[in-house]
């Protein structure tokens, strides 16, 4: 008897954080076929021994190309800033995903997972749980967020087209390779001794690991009895505050702890002060954002819908990641970052 036909799965922005652990995971699944679409593939990990659609994703033409002969696409290609930039996220980021969606129901993909965050969800100011399809708003000052949300909305819309849409809330990155996010926006911050707790840091942060990201893709590009459209938390095991987050960072790289505390509406009036400010400032990004304040919201996210539909379930324990993301940074000095990109 013949072996049955693997999955293919094409994977966008295969060279980035989130894109080489996607392909980490499913490069290990026996039901899958890897495809890696890049700019670059000599960015590409040696170990990858798949398929390569080398372009860019602002061809039109090339995205089109991509779709063909494809079963399902995890989508982690991406641009993004944590401000402003409300035009190029719109050129570089929303009109390119729109589009490849669009081309996966054209041309008959059978599954799109799209890469999102448990931050398009309503903030909750009581500690209740965000679950996997909670209402979602507007920030109206991070234009990459909102555009996810928009996003989200148009697979919704074509979710009866026959593609399946799959959505990904994910918690906030860490692991060594990522620079743009909180953990790298914070600890240089924290060095300057400007930093304050927000309300007391009694907040929750929903850190998923590297490897936790990658399987969480894998599992959703072959998961069983999905309906025509799926939103999942895709979180770590457990919820920190965010003072105790910022506390073990403190400790490991030798920055002080905040040594005030202000409420949220001063965290975004001041970060809205900042971002109106850069232009007359020296530096490559405002000290703080609106965008920053936004994700250490109170995110209590359960993964339980996703432990149940797609079988995930997060392994690597916060400290761990966080420990590794932190020596890759300090390998580079823990370097300044850009809050957005090139």
């Amino acid at each position: 008897m013949s072996e049955p036909r693997k999955i293919r799965v094409l994977v966008t922005g295969a060279t980035g954080f989130l894109g080489r652990n996607i392909l980490a995971a499913i490069g290990a699944h026996p039901a899958i076929e890897p495809v890696a679409a890049c700019r670059d593939p000599s960015r590409l990990p040696r170990s990858f021994a798949g398929m390569v659609r080398a372009g860019d994703l602002l061809d039109a033409e090339y995205r089109r190309d991509l779709m063909k002969d494809v079963d399902v696409v995890c989508h982690a290609g991406t641009w993004a800033s944590m401000w402003s930039h409300r035009r190029l996220e719109s050129i570089r980021f929303f009109e390119p995903a729109r589009d490849l969606i669009a081309q996966a129901v054209t041309q008959g993909v059978r599954r799109f997972v799209m890469a999102s965050t448990v931050a398009i969800g309503e903030v909750t100011r009581d500690g209740t749980p965000h679950d996997d399809c909670s209402s979602k708003r507007y920030t109206g000052f991070w234009p990459h967020l909102d555009y996810l949300i928009d996003l989200d909305d148009y697979m919704q819309e074509n979710s009866h087209r026959g593609t399946r849409m799959v959505t990904l809330r994910l918690g906030h990155f860490v692991g060594a390779g990522n620079r743009l996010g909180v953990l790298p926006a914070l600890v240089p911050r924290l060095k300057t001794y400007l930093v304050p707790w927000l309300a007391g840091g009694r907040k929750h942060l929903p850190l998923t690991a590297d490897v936790d990201l990658g399987r969480a893709f894998a599992l959703a590009a072959v998961a069983d009895d999905l309906d025509d459209y799926e939103s999942f938390n895709i979180c770590g095991p457990e919820f920190p505050t965010l003072r105790t987050v910022v506390t073990h960072i403190a400790r490991r790289t030798g920055a002080p702890k905040p040594r005030y505390s202000v409420p949220y509406p001063v965290g975004y009036a001041f970060g809205r002060l900042m971002e109106a400010s850069h232009r007359i400032l020296p530096g490559s990004s405002p000290f703080l954002t609106r965008s920053i304040v936004h994700l250490c919201e109170d995110w209590i996210c359960p993964s339980d819908y996703a432990r149940k539909k797609l079988g995930y379930r997060p392994r690597k324990d916060w400290r761990t990641a966080v420990d590794e993301h932190l020596a890759d940074l300090k390998a580079e000095g823990y370097p300044w970052p850009r809050l957005c990109q090139p």
